[in-house]
């Protein structure tokens, strides 16, 4: 019913920059919160960066080098990615809360990931 789909991930040298893109489409009545989570290898998955209707979140980690945008009227959301170290290395999934024309009840979808890999 949605599909979230990533692009733009890859290898960089440290303190390079990246950008994250994530397209929604389907039954979309509504997206109430967009953003983007990750996880590294035998690690949990955690939450990079979110927008809302109430504001934007961001991980202490990345704080001051990564910043989301979104544009709702497209259903987009990206995430702009500098001064990048080694542990950002991580597979990067897109998430979002939409409300379907078929339902009034918001559910979460994950896009398939996007590998990163901060490396020299």
């Amino acid at each position: 019913q949605v599909q979230l789909v990533e692009s733009g991930g890859g290898l960089v040298q440290p303190g390079g920059s990246l950008r994250l893109s994530c397209a929604a489409s389907g039954n979309i009545l509504g997206i109430q919160r967009m953003g983007w989570y990750r996880q590294a290898p035998g690690q949990q998955r955690e939450l990079v960066a979110i927008d809302s209707d109430s504001g934007t979140t961001y991980a202490d980690s990345v704080k001051g080098r990564f910043t989301i945008t979104r544009e709702s009227a497209k259903s987009m959301v990206y995430l702009q990615m500098n001064s990048l170290k080694p542990e950002d290395t991580a597979v990067y999934y897109c998430n979002a809360l939409v409300v379907l024309t078929t339902s009034p009840l918001p559910s979460p979808y994950w896009g398939q990931g996007t590998q990163v890999t901060v490396s020299s």
